[in-house]
Order: C-alpha cells, then sequence, then structure tokens
C-alpha cells in the first residue's frame, strides 16, 4: 500500500481557535481523521505530521524520499518565503501536492507568490479541509497511472 507524507508548517497546530473566519472551525486533528478515512477508502496509508520549524519540514522531506510515494505540503507562510523548502521538494523527486486552506490568491499580495508551486505536481487551495482529500485523491490517480 502506497504511503504518503501529509506534512504541515507552522502555526497548523492552532487550527479551529487561529482566525476560524480565514482558516475554519476545523482542528489539525480533524483533518488527520479525514485524511486516514480517505486514503484508506483510497488503498493508501498516510504518515500526518506538522512542525513549526523549517529544519524540521525539510528534513521530513528528505526522509520521505526513501519512505513514501508523495507528499501532501501545506508549508503554511513558509510558502512565500522557502527557497529551502522548494529545493528540499525538488531534490526528493517525488510528486508533491501543495495544499492551503485558504484561496492564497484572494488574500494579501504577498501570498500570492509561492516558491512550492514550480516544484508541485499542483496547488490546491481555497478549498478549506476539503483540498487535503483532494490531493490526496489527486495522487493516488498520480500513482496508479505510472
Amino acid at each position: 500500500m502506497p504511503s504518503i507524507l501529509i506534512l504541515n508548517g507552522p502555526n497548523l497546530n492552532l487550527l479551529g481557535t487561529r482566525q476560524p473566519e480565514v482558516y475554519g472551525a476545523t482542528t489539525l486533528k480533524d483533518i488527520e481523521q479525514m485524511c486516514d478515512a480517505a486514503a484508506k477508502d483510497l488503498g493508501l496509508s498516510i504518515a500526518f505530521e506538522q512542525s513549526n520549524h523549517e529544519g524540521t519540514l525539510i528534513d521530513q522531506i528528505h526522509a520521505a524520499k526513501s519512505s513514501h510515494a508523495g507528499i501532501i505540503l501545506n508549508a503554511g507562510a513558509y510558502t512565500h518565503t522557502s527557497i529551502a523548502l522548494m529545493d528540499a521538494i525538488a531534490s526528493v523527486e517525488l510528486p508533491v501536492v501543495e495544499v492551503h486552506l485558504s484561496n492564497i490568491h484572494a488574500r494579501e499580495t504577498f501570498r500570492h507568490t509561492s516558491y512550492i508551486a514550480p516544484v508541485a505536481l499542483g496547488q490546491i487551495c481555497g478549498f478549506g479541509s476539503k483540498g487535503y482529500v483532494l490531493a490526496l485523491e489527486a495522487l493516488a490517480e498520480r500513482l496508479i497511472s505510472t
């Protein structure tokens, strides 16, 4: 059964209480449970991780090369600032789907630039927690077709 790393960046541990008008009331634990159920339906397993530290996220991306078939990444604010995350993704040669709960293109101008997008299979934003399930579906389809 292919394994997918679902990697969450800074401040996502505060989901459910942090700016619910932007990010909703769903907690990260709720998203993990939703992803686990969806993954089982798709014939996938998941590892679900969160870190507020850029280096830890990079280490997890590097480690994924030997243990996962793909990555779903919500890099939070690092999306707009981290060339290091972009380089890590490019170096592991795994399919990566970038996910954001809010529509980053409808928010502040600085959020319109993603350093992840150029090295990702695709980007899903603006669909709340459903975006994670959509990303799992996209990766499952990609893994079946290759």
